[in-house]
């Protein structure tokens, strides 16, 4: 089963193409099961997210191609959903009550330092990388012990230009990983990051290693901002997660896992 959850449509600002541009991508990639999550609303960095009158229409529109694609994909809805450590309450309530497949929780955000935004990649001159770990570290499990998400999106991302965690970090990144099985929660496999300065997966092969260990299951993402990223680097995410050992993906359907093999 090949299943991709993790995409954007155009509603976010920063992505483009039409979705049935996405889909028919999908269907050349022989992707199965294919998910839009797109950026939720947020009285936050709004520039770059639906707006929050955008919910029920997005929702919708996606729905109306999962009727039309029925015979040749599987189409399923989602959102990508900010979480910031300390300021839960800018989660729009109408988008965790929204009729949707899957919610990712993901962190772009340590305060107001959005660390994965070229626009801000000069504070890092004026940071200790190993503290900023820590908090995201924090915000990642703070945002398990949520209960609000279903998946965690791009574990490591904070390594985008190049800043991965030091070994001195394995015992932060393992309590996170607890965190995440004691809350039934899935982690992606997000091929993003071999478009980005780092040039690997999130996570990394050594943290998928320590998933693999704890049992923590795992579903696939491209994360796509345009069509031509549907399915980017997916054959070498799916030899890494099998040769690692993994046989199972999980996809959603009305926030309830479903477990395939692969």
């Amino acid at each position: 089963m090949n299943i991709d959850l993790h995409n954007h449509t155009k509603r976010c600002n920063h992505a483009v193409g039409e979705l049935y541009e996405y889909i028919d991508a999908a269907i050349a990639c022989n992707i199965d099961i294919f998910g839009f999550a797109c950026h939720a609303p947020m009285k936050f960095d709004e520039k770059y997210r639906m707006g929050l009158d955008e919910v029920d229409s997005y929702i919708t529109e996606i729905r109306e191609l999962k009727k039309q694609y029925k015979e040749k994909i599987d189409i399923r809805v989602g959102f990508e959903v900010d979480y910031i450590n300390k300021k839960e309450y800018l989660i729009e309530k109408k988008v965790l009550d929204s009729d949707v497949d899957y919610l990712i929780g993901s962190i772009h955000f340590l305060n107001n330092w959005g660390f994965d935004n070229e626009e801000f990649i000069g504070v890092y001159k004026n940071i200790d990388i190993n503290e900023a770990w820590i908090e995201y570290l924090e915000s990642i499990t703070n945002m398990a012990q949520s209960g609000l998400f279903d998946i965690v999106g791009h574990f490591d991302l904070l390594k985008i230009f190049n800043n991965s965690p030091s070994p001195s970090l394995d015992s932060y990144i393992i309590k996170t990983l607890e965190s995440i099985k004691d809350n039934n929660m899935v982690i992606e496999i997000n091929s993003a990051g071999f478009r980005k300065t780092i040039g690997e997966l999130y996570p990394s092969i050594k943290i998928l290693r320590i998933i693999h260990k704890l049992d923590i299951p795992i579903t696939f993402s491209s994360d796509a901002h345009s069509p031509n990223q549907v399915g980017y680097m997916r054959d070498k995410c799916i030899k890494i997660a099998k040769d690692i050992g993994f046989t199972k993906v999980v996809g959603f359907k009305k926030r309830e896992m479903q477990f395939y093999c692969f």
